[in-house]
């Protein structure tokens, strides 16, 4: 029993330790007025077709604005920052991506990324 513990327990760890690693890809995207219900559309399709098959993708959230409804914030969780910077900008997926949810950018989203620091359970 105590070994059967002693092993949740490195598992847990380790998984956490994964996760801490993680690299976060923001992107904030302004899309033309009057688009959202397409773009809606366009840019689940494009992460969920296109952008999970890069090298080192690790999972996405997308949330869309209340008191801007033309602004969006895509969160891409990627192994490390050249699975996004390198890998993926520098393939044909990206291309994809972009022939998907580019004709709705307003301007060029600004992209960050970000390392964890601290989360809640």
């Amino acid at each position: 029993m105590q070994q059967a513990s002693l092993q949740w327990l490195f598992i847990q760890t380790s998984i956490e330790s994964l996760l801490l690693i993680m690299i976060l890809e923001l992107a904030d995207i302004q899309i033309l007025p009057g688009k959202q219900t397409e773009f809606d559309s366009a840019i689940v399709n494009g992460v969920q077709n296109v952008i999970s098959k890069a090298k080192g993708f690790r999972g996405y959230k997308i949330n869309k604005g209340i008191e801007s409804p033309d602004r969006y914030v895509l969160m891409v969780f990627w192994d490390t920052l050249e699975n996004h910077t390198v890998d993926f900008r520098g393939s044909e997926l990206f291309t994809q991506w972009r022939g998907i949810v580019g004709p709705f950018f307003a301007a060029p989203p600004k992209v960050e990324h970000f390392d964890l620091l601290s989360k809640s359970d």
